[in-house]
């Protein structure tokens, strides 16, 4: 068992301050094959994440604490719909569909979300950043 607390999510988010990306997963999937990806994502104000998109598989953001703004872009890099997820706005979460593209913006420190998507672990090809 493995308790998601404010002590694990306090630990995931001191690594996230510590780390240079600015960012920290914890995995609960047991490999990187797993056919689903279920993880903590701990964010920091200034974390860098492109603009991408994930041609194959939906995701879900659930914020746990923090505040963040999801927006998503057209292929013309335009944003053409935001939304910050903030609890004390009732506002929780978000699902991204397959092939929309999308970033993620800090507005709180020590903000964490978890995360789910299909599996297995795919890193993001240079066609699925946007520049």
């Amino acid at each position: 068992m493995q308790l998601i607390d404010s002590e694990l999510l306090n630990e995931v988010s001191k690594q996230a301050q510590e780390n240079p990306r600015l960012r920290m997963n914890h995995n609960f999937h047991a490999t990187l094959d797993a056919s689903a990806q279920r993880l903590l994502n701990a964010l920091q104000i200034g974390t860098d994440l492109p603009i991408h998109r994930h041609k194959h598989t939906a995701e879900t953001y659930i914020l746990l604490q923090g505040e963040v703004k999801v927006l998503y872009y057209n292929d013309s890099k335009m944003v053409i719909e935001s939304v910050v997820l903030n609890l004390s706005k009732g506002n929780y979460g978000i699902h991204i569909p397959p092939g929309q593209w999308h970033t993620i913006e800090v507005l709180a420190p020590d903000s964490v979300i978890f995360e789910v998507k299909d599996g297995p672990y795919t890193p993001l090809s240079e066609d699925d950043i946007l520049k």
